[in-house]
C-alpha cells in the first residue's frame, strides 16, 4: 500500500486538486508541505492533532513538512467556521503562544536539520506595505468568487469585517512565498480552508506562472456531526499544564462506541489491519479498543510513561476509586462547618457541580459517587478526616471525577 493510498485507507482525504500530481509527490517522498497553525491560545489542542499526525505521517514517507505558524495572520483572525469576528490579540500574546507551539510541535515533527522547517509568517507579512501589496495582490482575486467562499458566506448574515475579509488575501500570499522560499509545492489544511487554498494555489500560478497543489483533511466530527476535542470545561489541550495526561486519556477512553474505529484510524499509527481485527468488536472487547486508543494517542502527545501512569490511574478508579494521577481538587479548613462537609458543597468545591440545585440533581438522578459509593441523600455529610491523606474519589456520571483533598 502506497503512502496515498494509505491516507484515503485510513479516511484523512476530503478534497484533493490533482490527484495524479499529489500522489506522485507524497508516494516518492517529493512534498514539501505546509500546514498552518495559527497562534490563537498558549497550547495547541485535539483540533489540531489530526494535521499533526498527517506532518509526522508524511515526514516518515520521506516528505519534508513545513509548520507554518500564523504569527501574522494571527493579527487578523481566520473568519472560516466562525459565527463572530475573533478577538484581537496584542503582538506579545502572540509571540508567546508562537513559542508554546513551537515547543509542542517538536513533539510530532523532526526538526532536524534538513527534515522540517518551522516558519512563521509574521517574517514577511508584518512588513508589508498595503499599498504595494493590494496593488500587487489585489488584482489576483475576484470579490465576487470570494464572496461565494463557504468561510465568508457563512458571516454575512451577522456581518463579515473588512479586517476579515483580507485574510484570504494572506493565506494565499503565504503559499506563494513558501513556495518561492522553501520549494513548497503542497498545502494541507482542514476541509474549511478549501477556498483560501485554492486562492493560493491560483496566485502561485498567475503570478509565479507555476503548479503546486492542495489537499484537505477531513475534520474529526463525532458520530453526531460536532466537532471533537470540546468538554464541558473547554477545549482539550494538549499542554499537561491546561489538559491532565490522565483527562486527556480519559477523554478518548469515553468517547461513544461509535467513533473509536474512526478515531484509531486516522490518529494513530497502529497497523490498519490491526485496527480492522477490532471493527466486529462489541461490548467489553469495544471499551478495550476504547482503551488501546486513549494509550496510544497519550503516548504520542506526552509520553509512554504518562500514558502508563494514566492507565493504571484508571484502572485504579474503577477497582478502588483511588488513584495518585487524576484531577485534584483541594478542600480548605473553612470549606468544613463542625469538621463535616455536605455532598452538594463537595461536589461544587470539586468543581464537577456549578452551584448547589445542579449539584441535588445529580445526586437525585443517582449520578454521584465517593469513593465507588453511591450517593443518592443530597444531605449526605463526610467528615474532614476522610479527607486526609489519600483524599477521596468523587464521581459525576460516566466521565467526571475528581481526587479531592485538604490544602496541604
Amino acid at each position: 500500500m502506497t503512502t496515498y493510498e494509505e491516507l484515503q485507507a485510513r479516511g484523512l482525504i476530503a478534497q484533493v486538486t490533482d490527484e495524479a500530481q499529489v500522489k506522485e509527490l507524497v508516494d516518492n517522498g517529493k512534498a514539501v508541505f505546509y500546514i498552518g497553525f495559527d497562534p490563537t491560545a498558549d497550547s495547541l489542542h485535539v483540533g489540531h492533532f489530526m494535521a499533526l499526525c498527517l506532518m509526522k505521517r508524511l515526514q516518515m514517507a520521506g516528505n519534508k513538512p513545513i509548520a507554518l505558524i500564523g504569527g501574522g495572520t494571527a493579527m487578523i483572525g481566520d473568519p472560516s467556521g466562525r459565527t463572530d469576528m475573533r478577538s484581537m490579540m496584542t503582538k506579545e500574546t502572540i509571540r508567546h503562544n508562537v513559542e508554546c507551539f513551537k515547543k509542542q510541535m517538536s513533539k510530532f515533527v523532526d526538526f532536524s536539520e534538513g527534515k522540517a522547517q518551522l516558519v512563521d509568517n509574521a517574517d514577511w507579512l508584518l512588513d508589508l506595505n498595503y499599498v504595494e501589496f493590494i496593488r500587487d495582490i489585489g488584482p489576483c482575486f475576484s470579490v465576487n468568487q470570494m464572496l461565494r467562499a463557504e468561510c465568508y458566506k457563512q458571516r454575512m448574515e451577522q456581518g463579515l469585517s473588512f479586517l476579515e475579509f483580507n485574510y484570504m488575501l494572506m493565506q494565499s500570499y503565504d503559499f506563494m512565498m513558501l513556495y518561492e522560499k522553501y520549494g513548497c509545492n503542497l498545502q494541507f489544511g482542514g476541509d474549511d480552508q478549501w477556498s483560501n487554498m485554492l486562492g493560493g494555489r491560483e496566485l502561485i500560478r498567475r503570478k509565479l506562472g507555476k503548479e503546486a497543489e492542495a489537499m484537505t483533511i477531513t475534520l474529526l466530527l463525532n458520530s453526531e456531526g460536532k466537532k471533537m476535542g470540546k468538554t464541558q470545561k473547554g477545549a482539550v489541550w494538549l499542554d499537561p499544564e491546561k489538559t491532565t495526561p490522565f483527562e486527556f486519556f480519559q477523554y478518548w477512553r469515553n468517547i461513544d462506541d461509535a467513533d473509536v474505529i474512526k478515531c484509531l484510524k486516522m490518529l494513530t499509527f497502529l497497523p490498519l489491519e490491526q485496527i480492522q481485527e477490532m471493527e466486529s468488536w462489541e461490548g467489553s472487547k469495544l471499551n478495550k479498543a476504547k482503551e488501546i486508543l486513549a494509550y496510544e494517542l497519550t503516548s504520542l502527545v506526552h509520553s509512554k510513561e504518562e500514558a502508563d501512569r494514566a492507565l493504571e490511574s484508571a484502572h485504579a478508579l474503577f477497582s478502588q476509586g483511588n488513584a495518585a494521577d487524576m484531577p485534584t481538587a483541594e478542600l480548605a479548613a473553612e470549606d468544613f462547618e463542625n469538621g463535616e462537609i455536605d455532598i452538594l458543597k463537595l461536589l461544587v468545591k470539586a468543581g464537577l457541580a456549578p452551584s448547589r440545585s445542579e449539584a441535588r440533581r445529580n445526586v437525585e438522578q443517582g449520578g454521584v459517587s465517593v469513593n465507588g459509593d453511591k450517593v443518592t441523600d443530597s444531605k449526605a455529610v463526610f467528615s474532614q478526616t476522610a479527607f486526609e491523606e489519600e483524599g477521596v474519589v468523587v464521581k459525576k456520571g460516566k466521565k467526571s471525577f475528581r481526587k479531592v483533598v485538604i490544602q496541604g
